[in-house]
């Protein structure tokens, strides 16, 4: 190689270098930044949380020598320009933690912020040299020179301060530097040279009623005071004060949209519909409109409004399904056939699922060449009853939808309307439903309906509130709904409506029921189905209200409770408790508990998971995480006994007629004039 070909060589060689540091960046930052939590998939999809909730973040976090290193979490809503920052501090082995709390809802981001802290290391190599009698006169203007620094980057007073310190560092005065507020005004105004910036990582922050709120589902045309009438909005407000006396806080319709005749299904979905036979409120749209009309039968818009101002009145908010799926009579099957998949023999295909078949429902075709066009109209349906008031939602089988659409279509809606609540109906494959939770569906159905014994509830409340699902995906616990009724119910034992509405109000913090088919105690199936005889989906029924056997003050009961008690409002304290008899682990007994987040509110629930038989065992308390001494009182909030415990293990009791106990734990108290009490 000659010389001149050696040295163009070097010369790429260096090229090529100075390229590959440009790529590095600064390569002066020390500090690493590691396992940052909580994060959902590395940062791609937001953790979720409830205005005025706090938010603890942690990382690994280290540096390479001795220096000291110091570090903030800093978060914003998106789209501001500023940051909030909240100190981190040191756990143990390079772990470290920062709080802040979330105060507006909507789409924030965090992102930690760590770097050399130049004046603590020198204050700490300065103490450490004082006590070995060194001499620092050059450490105490090496000080001086970074007071001074803070001080140029300070104004006002802040920086007559920084400069009477400077001053004193530089004459060898320590104590003067040290006299006034110098740690904290150099952290403020030092520069943090070669800062390591983390990623920036999303947060979701929902309203208060996405985490806490009771669902009450019921059909409008099933709301008439008499037989044989069709119910309207008009009927549903009469019956707002009967939702509201049972203590739910959503009311949610299933679809009010025109039905479908071609292919209409009769009573208890048979192929063929009698003249007189409504249809499913599922098989959207005929001549009257679709997805943004009202049936006609139910009333007319203003009305809709009316429900809706009505019911805000009583506490209750208005939820809408959102069925994405036609009638063949749907406008759109005429004015956008490219919306729906064609067959060979020309016709549309119709909704199935083998052996079962929906011909009178037609599904959108996510594929569709004008899938942009599908998509714009889809989010209009949104937007459309967004602007009549509705602002929840519970959506059927998103799964059965392009997970993509629901990414884009909820998370645009909600950068406009951030107090937006959408319901996932998808009771399908878990790591689906927690996809759908991830792109921006703020409550889900669950499992909760098959989950019966003991071992089975245990393993799954545990996997839903332990990280990183509960980052990410609110439970809604419902017992039925239209499309579910499972075997627990049909020998019809009040005790198992008892105990499963009570594990569902008390389990999570948002449940929810279909009525009054539940209160009534509806438990006949179909042959060979978990489904109900009789549907509602395709026939208009009337209920007696005031039957004697309901269980509708029961439920309201249930429903105060969880509104008295803030330990029954969120779902991160909850732990399952020992039952023992003759020293085992009793099966039939669940018991389990919830505290507030200042410790005040402790409830302990124990449900029988027998109808049939009485039980009888011990249940375990943690009486030091409780900071229960000596004797203290568990209150039944249910049937208002109250019982004197003490010590570890305490004996409970549960029958047929009267199956779960939700104690509220009190501690004993004592006044100043020698009373005593349990609060």
């Amino acid at each position: 190689m000659t010389v001149k070909e050696s040295r163009t060589r070097a010369r790429r060689t260096a090229t090529k270098t100075k390229l590959d540091l440009a790529a590095i960046g600064e390569g002066r930052r020390r500090v690493i930044i590691e396992a940052v939590e909580p994060t959902i998939d590395g940062g791609r999809y937001p953790v979720k949380r409830i205005i005025g909730d706090t938010l603890t973040v942690s990382c690994d976090l280290f540096a390479d020598g001795h220096d000291e290193v110091t570090a903030v979490v800093r978060h914003r809503p998106v789209g501001s320009k500023s940051w909030h920052e909240a100190p981190m501090r040191m756990l143990v082995n390079d772990r470290w933690e920062g709080q802040f709390t979330l105060t507006s809802i909507g789409r924030h981001e965090f992102q930690i912020v760590a770097w050399i802290d130049r004046f603590a290391t020198w204050v700490h190599q300065l103490e450490k040299r004082l006590a070995a009698g060194q001499d620092v006169r050059v450490d105490l203007q090496i000080g001086a020179m970074l007071v001074g620094e803070a001080a140029r980057q300070a104004s006002g007073a802040d920086a007559a301060v920084l400069h009477v310190a400077e001053a004193a560092l530089m004459a060898g005065d320590i104590d003067t530097a040290f006299a006034g507020e110098i740690h904290s005004l150099v952290a403020v105004h030092l520069p943090r040279r070669f800062a390591t910036e983390s990623e920036v990582y999303p947060i979701t922050v929902e309203r208060e009623r996405a985490r806490f709120s009771a669902w009450y589902e019921l059909f409008p045309r099933s709301t008439a005071d008499e037989p044989g009438r069709h119910g309207t909005f008009r009927d549903v407000i009469k019956r707002l004060p009967y939702i509201a006396e049972l203590g739910f806080d959503v009311l949610y319709l299933p679809p009010i949209h025109p039905i479908g005749y071609t292919f209409r299904k009769g009573k208890n979905n048979s192929l063929t519909a009698g003249p007189n036979d409504p249809g499913s409120p599922w098989a959207i749209g005929n001549a009257d409109g679709g997805h943004m009309s009202i049936h006609p039968e139910l009333g007319t818009l203003d009305d809709f409004r009316a429900l809706v101002t009505e019911a805000q009145k009583y506490g209750i908010e208005i939820a809408l399904d959102i069925a994405f799926q036609c009638s063949p009579d749907h406008p759109y099957v005429r004015e956008h056939p490219e919306w729906f998949r064609a067959r060979p023999d020309g016709t549309i295909q119709y909704a199935e699922n083998p052996p079962k078949k929906y011909q009178d429902i037609y599904p959108f075709d996510f594929e569709s060449d004008d899938w942009q066009g599908l998509w714009q109209e889809l989010r209009r349906i949104f937007e459309f009853w967004i602007e009549q008031g509705v602002r929840i939602f519970r959506v059927d089988n998103p799964h059965t939808k392009s997970f993509r659409f629901w990414d884009w279509c909820l998370n645009s809606l909600k950068s406009s309307y951030p107090d937006l609540i959408f319901l996932s109906e998808a009771f399908t494959r878990p790591k689906v439903m927690y996809h759908l939770a991830k792109i921006g569906f703020t409550q889900s159905y669950t499992y909760y309906t098959w989950r019966t014994t003991k071992h089975e509830l245990t393993s799954y409340l545990l996997e839903l509130n332990s990280r990183p699902v509960s980052d990410f995906f609110i439970p809604n616990f419902w017992p039925n709904t239209p499309d579910i009724l499972t075997p627990q119910f049909y020998t019809g034992q009040r005790a198992v409506f008892m105990t499963r509405a009570a594990m569902a109000a008390t389990l999570t913090a948002s449940w929810g029921i279909y009525g009054p088919a539940y209160e009534l105690m509806e438990h006949v199936p179909v042959a060979g189905r978990e489904e109900y005889i009789d549907n509602e989906k395709y026939e208009i029924r009337y209920w007696n209200l005031n039957a004697p056997h309901s269980l509708r003050h029961y439920i309201a009961q249930l429903n105060r409770i969880r509104r008295e008690h803030p330990a029954l409002q969120r779902n991160d304290t909850l732990r399952f408790h020992r039952v023992d008899i003759d020293f085992h682990e009793h099966e039939w007994l669940l018991a389990y508990s919830k505290t507030s987040t200042d410790g005040q509110d402790i409830i302990l629930v124990v449900v029988n998971l027998d109808p049939e038989r009485t039980h009888r065992g011990w249940v375990q308390v943690p009486l030091a995480e409780w900071n229960l001494n000596g004797v203290f009182q568990a209150h039944d909030l249910l049937s208002d006994a109250r019982y004197p415990w003490s010590g570890e293990f305490n004996y409970v009791e549960l029958s047929p007629a009267a199956p779960v106990h939700i104690f509220c734990i009190r501690r004993l108290r004592r006044d100043e004039r020698g009373f005593e009490y349990f609060a």
